[in-house]
């Protein structure tokens, strides 16, 4: 019995196994309210960390605030990685650490989190656009008040489709790499991208290099998910794998984000309607050009509820994927 549960141990310490574990965790329980009730999620703690370098640091001219802003970016992923480094000893001297390991790296993934609140904004939309604007204000950055229909449940599908690559794909792509220091180190960029990256007064030059340094650590990723959606839809009934394939080699790179096209175009191609497009953040006009331009505009509830089938399968995908890299590794 001892020398079985070695064996077990032994297969689960594959990275792609791992991972897919990871995944599964993240699917079957999220992050439990009961637990982050009592102690601060591992976000939280970051994003601490980025306010208290923020307010200490971020001011003077568009130089210094470049500068002092790389460092507190260098910082915040050096004391992050650290800290996966010196978690990971810790696990490594306790017997079956793994499973401490596994349970710590599903609660930064947000596979099902991502679900939940795009289901949510479905459900708002069955009850009224007022409904609707509510649960999507939770997800995205856009005056909710500015939305119809349409604008709400295209906002809510381009947000599943960006945060299906940041949220999930990405963190495992970096988790199978370099393990539970490099999904903290990820996280660890991606929350500095999204509390000091935007382009704006205050973050201007301080957040900067946080932005690009986000492009850089999801530029795979983010092609990865694009091709895994394209992938997915073949087993979608009524959408086009050929068409979403056809969009991201045609309109992903028009899109303003070096990544977000990615995922955009394809969930649009795959499902014939049409993403991105002039929308308002602001109160500013942002004019970015359709992802599948001749797909159906006038979208609703109805089209969100495909589209959260895609991603299911999208994440079907992925664990079948994760499953035949381990298998390949281990035999």
């Amino acid at each position: 019995m001892p020398e079985t549960l070695h064996q077990i141990a032994q297969i689960l310490r594959d990275p792609a196994t791992l991972a897919g574990c990871v995944l599964l965790v993240d699917l079957l329980i999220g992050d439990p309210a009961f637990v982050y009730a009592r102690i601060s999620h591992p976000v939280v703690i970051i994003g601490n960390l980025i306010s208290f370098f923020e307010k200490l640091l971020n001011r003077g001219g568009n130089i210094l605030r470049f500068m002092t802003g790389s460092l507190t970016t260098l910082s915040v992923i050096l004391i992050s990685v650290i800290a996966g480094v010196m978690i990971m000893a810790l696990i490594e001297r306790i017997p079956f650490g793994f499973v401490l390991e596994i349970l710590l790296a599903s609660s930064l993934i947000a596979c099902r989190g991502l679900y939940d609140a795009v289901r949510a904004v479905q459900k708002g939309l069955d009850v009224s656009l007022d409904k609707g604007r509510a649960a999507v204000s939770q997800i995205v950055g856009r005056d909710p008040e500015s939305l119809d229909e349409s604008g709400v449940t295209r906002a809510a599908i381009e947000s599943l489709a960006e945060n299906f690559s940041d949220g999930t794909v990405a963190p495992i792509f970096w988790f199978a790499l370099f393990g539970l220091p490099g999904l903290i180190g990820y996280k660890a960029i991606n929350t500095l991208d999204s509390m000091i990256g935007h382009r704006n007064d205050r973050y201007e030059y301080f957040g900067k290099f946080a932005a690009r340094l986000d492009d850089a650590a999801n530029y795979i990723p983010a092609r990865l998910t694009g091709l895994l959606i394209a992938v997915a839809a073949v087993l979608l009934p009524g959408a086009s794998s050929r068409r979403a394939f056809s969009c991201l080699v045609t309109d992903a790179s028009g899109h303003k984000s070096v990544n977000a096209g990615w995922q955009e175009a394809a969930v649009a191609g795959a499902l014939g309607i049409s993403l991105a497009g002039p929308r308002i953040y602001g109160g500013k006009l942002t004019n970015d050009i359709w992802m599948n331009e001749a797909g159906v505009k006038d979208v609703g509830a109805a089209h969100l509820g495909r589209a959260l089938s895609l991603y299911r399968l999208s994440v079907l995908l992925l664990v079948g994927v994760l499953a035949v890299i381990a298998w390949l590794q281990i035999s």
